[in-house]
This record gives C-alpha cells, sequence and structure tokens, in this order.
C-alpha cells in the first residue's frame, strides 16, 4: 500500500490519479467516484447546500482505498487548520467500515467538487453536513467487503459480519482480512444509498469516545507536519509582495533599480489584477523574485513605488467610528418589528440606554498566508493552506485564463486560518508570477506585516440599544440598531446594510421575548476588505446583547441570571423565520429551531458548575453571557480579579456548551479551550486602526494576543450529551467564541462597578 502521499512532498512525487492508480495496480479495493451525486434543487432535504457554492457530495464510492496489505487509506475532502477535521471525518469513515485505527491512513483530497462535492472549510459545519455522508461511505464499503467474504465461501452475507479488519462468518468462525477480501470486493456493484445497514450507535468504537488519536499529532510533534509554508520543488523561486496598502490602490510607478543590485534577485514584476469574475482577487503591487525568502524581503525594502490610493486614501478609523456612531443613533433599515416600541418606550417606568463599539481584527493566524505554484504544458499545479479548494482552483484558472480542469490545487494542513484562507488571494499571485516567469515554480510568503496591514479584517461595528422596562424591571421595549459594514461588499457594490446572513448572527434573531421589538441596520460604507472571521457577526452582536442584558438587570436591581432565564422563558421552540430569520445558517428550520431549553440548560449548567452568587472577595467577580449560533448553545462564566492600578487576572472560566451529539469530545474541548483564549485575547488587546487607508499596527508588538502570562487560569469545561443521535449536529469551531467578552466585561463590572462597552478593555481599567 502506497504511504499517504502530503502536498509538497516532491520525493513521493505522485497525484491523486497516479496514487489511486497504483493502488489499483495492488488489486486494492479503490473507491473512486465517478460524478458526485449532488443534492438537486428539487429535493425536500436541501438544506445543508443552500449557503454552500456547490452542495455537498453524497457518493459513497470517492473516500476510501484498501490495499491487498489491509491498509485503509481515507480521502479528507476538508481543510486541516486545527479544529481536528482529519482525524474526525476519517473516524466517521473508520467507525462504520469496522477498520482497526491503527491501519487507518488519511491522505488530502485535492480541490474536486465532482469528487468531493462541497470542500470549502468554514461555517463549522464539515461535522453536521458530512457526518451522515461519511457513515454511508464507510457502510458502503462495509458491506461490499461482507459481500465478497459471503462469496468466497459460498455463504449467505446475512451469515457475516465485519468485525474490527475482518469479516467473520459466524456459525463457522471462519474469517478474512480486508486485505484478503479487497480484490474481490473492488468488482461488486456499489450498494444503493437505501439499501445501507448504518450501525446502531451503541456499537460506535471511535465516533463520541474521544480516544483516537490525532492522524497527524505524531508528524506535529515531529515536526515533520506540511504546512503552506513548508512546500519545496525542485528550481523553486521565491517571492515576496509590495501590495497596495489602500483599498483599491494601483502603482503609479516604481523603481527597482537598487533591489535589482542585491544578489539573489531574480526578477521584479508587477501584479496588475483585471478579472472581474474572480472572487478574491490579490491586490495590486510589485512583486520581488529571488533565489529566497530573506533576500526578497531585503529587496523588496530597496523598491521605490508610488502609490495613488484611491477614494479610500483618506479613511481614518477614529472618524470612522463617530460616523457609526452617528448613523447608529438614527432611525434605520428596519429588519424586525413587533408591536408599538415608541409607544412602549413612551410609557416605561425606566429607560436604559447604551451603545457599544468594536474595532477592526486581524486574523493574525500562526502561519502567514504561504502558496507555491507552477505551470507545466498549460497545466497550473498548486500548492497552499487553503480553507476554500474549489473557490481557490476556480479563482487561480479565471486569473490565468485556463480551465479549471487544467488547475490542480493540492491543500497543506494549515497553521490557522479562522476565515482568513477562505480567501486565496495569496494562491493566486504565486500562479500569475510562475505565469509570467514561464512556469517556473514559485512561492509567495506574506510576511507578518503583510498579513496584518493586507488581511481581510472583520468588521468594525457600533451597536446601540434602547429598552423600557415596567415597574418590575421587566423589558417591554427593545431597540437594537447595528451599524458595521458588510462583508458583501467584497462581491460587488457596496450593498451598505449587513447581508441576512450577518443579520442572522445574533441580531435578528434575537430569541427574548420581548412584546415590543425593532431591529433595525443603519447604512454603512466599506472602507477595506472585510472577510469572515471566526464567528463573524456573532461577535459584536453577541458583545452587545449580552452586555445590555447584564445592564437590565442591574437596572431592575436583579441577579443577572435570574434576569437572563426569565428573558429566556421556558423551554419551548422558535421557529427562525418567526423571528425574521429565513437563514438560519443554512439549516432547515424544522429540522433546527431555536431550542429555549436548550439554552436555558446552559446558562443553568455553567452557572451551578461555576458557583455563581459565591461569596468572592474585593476586586473580584464573576459575569455571564450566553448565545445561539451555528445551530450550538454556549453560556460563559468569567471569574475576574481586578488589582487596586486596574492590573486584570482571570482565575478560571467555565464553559457549558451543547453541539448535540458529540463525534470527537477530545477535539471539542480543545476548540472550546482555544475559543477561550482567543476570546480574551480580542477583547483584552484585539484592534486594528486605520490612518489615511493605511492599517496603523505592523506586528505582534501592536497587534497583540495574549500570552500565557495573562491567559485564564483554569478552563472548565461542560459538555452537554445529547439525549439519543437523533438530535441533528451543531457546529463546534466558532459557537465557543461570542460569549466570552461579554462575560468578561459583566465580571469586570460585577468586579470594579465599572462598564467596558468598547473594546479592546485595554488601558481602560487603569484609567480608573
Amino acid at each position: 500500500m502506497s504511504a499517504v502521499i502530503k502536498a509538497g512532498d516532491e520525493s513521493a512525487g505522485l497525484s491523486r490519479r497516479e496514487f489511486l492508480a497504483r493502488v489499483g495496480a495492488l488489486g486494492g479495493l479503490v473507491l473512486i467516484a465517478g460524478v458526485a451525486e449532488v443534492v438537486k434543487a428539487q429535493d425536500a432535504a436541501r438544506y445543508g447546500a443552500d449557503s454552500m457554492p456547490h452542495g455537498w457530495s453524497d457518493n459513497p464510492l470517492a473516500f476510501i482505498a484498501i490495499g491487498e496489505d489491509g491498509t485503509v487509506t481515507i480521502v479528507v475532502h476538508r481543510s486541516e487548520m486545527g479544529q481536528g477535521v482529519r482525524t474526525g471525518m476519517p473516524l466517521i469513515v473508520a467507525d462504520e467500515l469496522e477498520a482497526d485505527w491503527s491501519k487507518v491512513r488519511v491522505t488530502q483530497a485535492p480541490a474536486d467538487e465532482l469528487k468531493f462535492g462541497n470542500q470549502d472549510t468554514d461555517g463549522s459545519r464539515s461535522t453536521r453536513h458530512f457526518f451522515e455522508p461519511m457513515r454511508r461511505c464507510g457502510a458502503a464499503a462495509r458491506t461490499m467487503l461482507e459481500q465478497a467474504a459471503a462469496a468466497s465461501w459460498g455463504v449467505s452475507v446475512g451469515e457475516v459480519q465485519a468485525v474490527n479488519h475482518e469479516v467473520v462468518h459466524r456459525k463457522s468462525g471462519r474469517k478474512l482480512g480486508y486485505g484478503a477480501l479487497a480484490r474481490a470486493a473492488a468488482q461488486l456493484p456499489v450498494p444503493a444509498r437505501e439499501s445501507l445497514r448504518l450501525k446502531d450507535p451503541t456499537r460506535f468504537r471511535y465516533i463520541g469516545k474521544g480516544k483516537t488519536h490525532l492522524a497527524d499529532g505524531r508528524d506535529i510533534v515531529a515536526g515533520k507536519a506540511q504546512y503552506g509554508i513548508d512546500t519545496r520543488l525542485e528550481g523553486m523561486l521565491y517571492a515576496v509582495v509590495a501590495r497596495s496598502p489602500v483599498l483599491g490602490g494601483k502603482v503609479v510607478r516604481y523603481d527597482a533599480a537598487e533591489a535589482l543590485k542585491i544578489p539573489g534577485v531574480v526578477k521584479v514584476l508587477q501584479i496588475q489584477v483585471s478579472v472581474p469574475s474572480a472572487k478574491f482577487h490579490p491586490l495590486n503591487g510589485v512583486a520581488v523574485v529571488a533565489m529566497d525568502t530573506w533576500t526578497a524581503i531585503k529587496a523588496r525594502n530597496a523598491l521605490k513605488v508610488q502609490w495613488d490610493d484611491g477614494v479610500h486614501g483618506s479613511y481614518d478609523s477614529k472618524a470612522y467610528r463617530a460616523e457609526l456612531e452617528q448613523a447608529a443613533r438614527k432611525p434605520g433599515k428596519v429588519l424586525r418589528e413587533a408591536g408599538d416600541v415608541d409607544g412602549a418606550m413612551s410609557k416605561a417606568a425606566h429607560k436604559v440606554e447604551a451603545e457599544y463599539y468594536l474595532p477592526h481584527l486581524a486574523h493574525a493566524s500562526m502561519e502567514p498566508p504561504a502558496a507555491t505554484a507552477r505551470i507545466v504544458d498549460g497545466r497550473c499545479e498548486v500548492w497552499a493552506a487553503v480553507q476554500a479548494p474549489q473557490v481557490t482552483r476556480e479563482d487561480v484558472a479565471k486569473h490565468l485564463g485556463l480551465s479549471s480542469e487544467n488547475v490542480t490545487v493540492h491543500v497543506t494542513l494549515l497553521g490557522g486560518g479562522f476565515g482568513r484562507k477562505s480567501k486565496p488571494d495569496f494562491a493566486i499571485e504565486a500562479a500569475l508570477l510562475s505565469q509570467q516567469l514561464a512556469g517556473k515554480p514559485v512561492k509567495v510568503t506574506w510576511t507578518r506585516e503583510d498579513d496584518v496591514h493586507n488581511d481581510y479584517f472583520h468588521t468594525v461595528s457600533v451597536e446601540h440599544l434602547q429598552a423600557g422596562l415596567d415597574a418590575r424591571g421587566k423589558p417591554v421595549a427593545w431597540l437594537h440598531r447595528s451599524a458595521a459594514p458588510s462583508i458583501v461588499s467584497l462581491f460587488g457594490p457596496d450593498p451598505k446594510h449587513e447581508a441576512p446572513f450577518e443579520q442572522g448572527m445574533g441580531l435578528i434573531n434575537m430569541p427574548y421575548d420581548v412584546p415590543n421589538l425593532r431591529i433595525e441596520n443603519p447604512e454603512a460604507v466599506a472602507h477595506t476588505r472585510i472577510g469572515w472571521f471566526r464567528s463573524v457577526s456573532n461577535v459584536p452582536h453577541a458583545f452587545a446583547v449580552q452586555s445590555f442584558v447584564a445592564e437590565l438587570a442591574a437596572a431592575a436591581g436583579r441577579d443577572h441570571r435570574d434576569y437572563l432565564l426569565e428573558l429566556v422563558g421556558p423551554p419551548r421552540l422558535i421557529d427562525p423565520t418567526a423571528l425574521k430569520d429565513g437563514w438560519n445558517y443554512s439549516e432547515s428550520p424544522q429540522r433546527y429551531p431555536v431550542d429555549m431549553g436548550r439554552l436555558r440548560r446552559v446558562i443553568e449548567t455553567v452557572t451551578r458548575e461555576a458557583g455563581w452568587g459565591r461569596k468572592l472577595a474585593k476586586g473580584r467577580g464573576l459575569g455571564l453571557a450566553a448565545h445561539y449560533s451555528f445551530v450550538s448553545y454556549t453560556a460563559a462564566v468569567v471569574e475576574v480579579a481586578v488589582g487596586s492600578k486596574g492590573e486584570l487576572t482571570i482565575p478560571r472560566v467555565d464553559v457549558a456548551f451543547d453541539c448535540g451529539p458529540q463525534v470527537n469530545p477530545d477535539r471539542i474541548r480543545s476548540q472550546l479551550e482555544g475559543a477561550v483564549v482567543m476570546g480574551v485575547s480580542l477583547a483584552t488587546l484585539g484592534e486594528i486602526t486605520f490612518k489615511n487607508g493605511r492599517a496603523e499596527q505592523d506586528n505582534f508588538h501592536q497587534y497583540q494576543v495574549t500570552r500565557i502570562d495573562a491567559a485564564p487560569r483554569q478552563i472548565k469545561l461542560h459538555l452537554l450529551p445529547a439525549s439519543d443521535w437523533s438530535v441533528p449536529l451543531g457546529g463546534v469551531g466558532e459557537p465557543g467564541l461570542p460569549p466570552i467578552a461579554p462575560a468578561l466585561c459583566n465580571a469586570i463590572f460585577a468586579a470594579t462597578g465599572k462598564r467596558i462597552r468598547q473594546l479592546p478593555i485595554r488601558d481602560q481599567l487603569a484609567s480608573g
């Protein structure tokens, strides 16, 4: 059986087609997709594909190869960036296949929609959308092996059973290993989907057990794992790019004379972009190509480039904040309305008003963008750490003037992503430079400064809330205005309003039962690239709503936990469309209603486990927040200690989480722990500011992230088990993030009496 071929492994030198051909030559069972069965528009169960550009593959023939030595190779079609998908997807297949995990190998799929369906790794939906399809893949292969064994023994297939990498004849005790059966099984027709027998969940060996080691764990620890920046090809050149520092800026002229004098510099080339149909353009700029990256960086520093900044050259984030605040204080586009807000507000016994500000944020993944491309005989190959292989393939093809069939994208491990690497502008840069250099392999590396300056930033936001309370402190009127530039500004004319998917992230679908309610969305113009960011618009919306609920509780003289539970109300199911949310994270509103009982349960669990109400020393406090996102339910309690000079420490964070059935509990815990640390980092330190259209931060000395000494001392996780496996799966990668910042700020109020209404918190405590 061939070893797993890693992207960038030139010694292996195998394309996936060659790999499968070699396995086939060994006589193994090779399951190869023809044309993937994609969910059709007329199908009733179409949800899960609606927000995806290419639907989802439901063909069981694309993902498994078994060699005559018994090695099972499972193809992973989603990108690994620390969330564990290269373990989670294979263990689902292996469980249904009854494979021995020690004999399983994992290989990464190249970009290929026809074989693998949608490959975009975003929206916390890899497992929830592919749990059932991956089970069917394993069940189909298991059935074929059982059929082959039954035929070899001349017995009914009902008398045999696959068990731990063997097929056993129950009556005689005879056994055949998977390797011995692979050749015969390969000759059988693939079972019809409706004929497959899926395991009873009580028989799961890996799913839900949390005892499976990471597929890449050994290589990661040993430093052998292949990330985007690790690609090496024979004769490869290295490039860095001086990009327009302002959105829409262009090169007026450049002088490369000094750069070209530096030994090792090969060429200086201009990158000009004019492909309107491609989604994620590179920025206009000047590339330095050299024999190594450090030489290219030195030469870029010697370039003299004059830029035309264009219409966004005056962008100033401080002035823009004032514009957003003015917009949020006036009526905006009404997204959802119930009752008479103005009338109820005028009659309220008490009114509360607050405004919350969140700045632009950078993804700052540990591995900055990096990609390698080469063109041979009219065919382009790309090696890159991308979250969207199909989009990468399509956009590279468009920029090169090739058909997508002539572009191969090899996906490496990602050293973090958070949504940044869904945008493959860096891979397009490598392809364009290779084309200008007669097809030579070129690696483009972004420095940390490039990454911070030219990111697809998380949106800036002003959230304005008002509430009217009755004599008992219960809200009878609620007004929320959210002003934030939209991600949709990337794709065409700036809409100036949040898109439906952004509205459906904790804004329009606020589920509390307030009789008079209005949600508005004032205009906001984008002045920089806005992109997907972990949890996306849930970050500002949850911060505002959960901070505001705490303020209402204080105004009513109520315990925050009790007040929040009263707002949540009794257990019940809410149709998302009743909240004017037609998106619902791309899921069926019938299959995925908003379950207020589950929201109550995470609040009750986390407050109980954190010891809510316990007596704390002076300067210490507990803060609570809860949020529904990515069809999962999260609640957090943060404990803080604030010193006499404003120094902040976080002794403990508790998180209760309900995502339905848990496929890989260890990775769920890892994702939640990471979300806590990232949430603390964004709340306390994260901020990108702009002056003259340019990001003012350069590296981690200015765009800071939480260091070990400032991280929470303890993170306690409380995973709520699903009642059974009929409960649909929720997302995991993103829903842990939104409650952290508001819980932290609510804890600071409990400790000090000081309200934090703008992020980052940095320096606000020291100011008194």
